[in-house]
């Protein structure tokens, strides 16, 4: 089996120019530096669901419901708990 061997070209050698449209002035002009920086400091909230679960919700919207009635479903338990203490 041979080896590829992997050639670079110069900076000067490649073909590495932009489009007129895609001009660095005018893709600039508009831009606000730290636009995206609180939302990006707030961080996200993602989480990847095994096949099984995902395949019973249609979309986030389904998923949240759910969470949010085992939040109360949780709440409710808790507060009996507590009632039978007392």
């Amino acid at each position: 089996m041979m080896a590829t061997k992997v050639v670079k070209k110069k900076p000067d050698e490649m073909n590495d120019e932009l489009r007129p449209e895609y001009a660095m002035k005018s893709l600039l002009k508009d831009g606000v530096r730290g636009k995206y920086a609180e939302k990006y400091r707030e961080g996200t909230n993602l989480v990847l669901l095994e096949p099984d679960v995902a395949k019973a919700f249609p979309n986030d919207k389904a998923v949240n419901e759910a969470l949010r009635l085992v939040i109360k479903l949780s709440e409710v338990q808790d507060k009996a708990r507590q009632g039978a203490r007392q």
